[in-house]
């Protein structure tokens, strides 16, 4: 499942980024979002989702919530 497919208000955990970009990885690493790290899914928007990660919350596009397994 991925981020995308995720229910509001749940808290799951990161298994896996799915991207061949190192920038974005090292973008999402540097947020706090990766293996093993809890994270919870706010809300669905238009184009995205916003999600909390280490008390910080951040709005993220559809693309990269799909990258984003749980």
């Amino acid at each position: 499942m991925n981020l995308a497919e995720a229910m509001d208000g749940e808290e799951y955990i990161v298994k896996d980024i799915a991207t061949e970009d190192e920038e974005l990885e090292g973008f999402l690493f540097s947020l706090g979002c990766y293996s093993g790290e809890p994270i919870t899914v706010i809300s669905h928007i238009k184009g995205g989702c916003v999600v909390s990660i280490k008390d910080a919350r951040y709005n993220i596009d559809t693309d990269l919530a799909r990258a984003i397994s749980i």
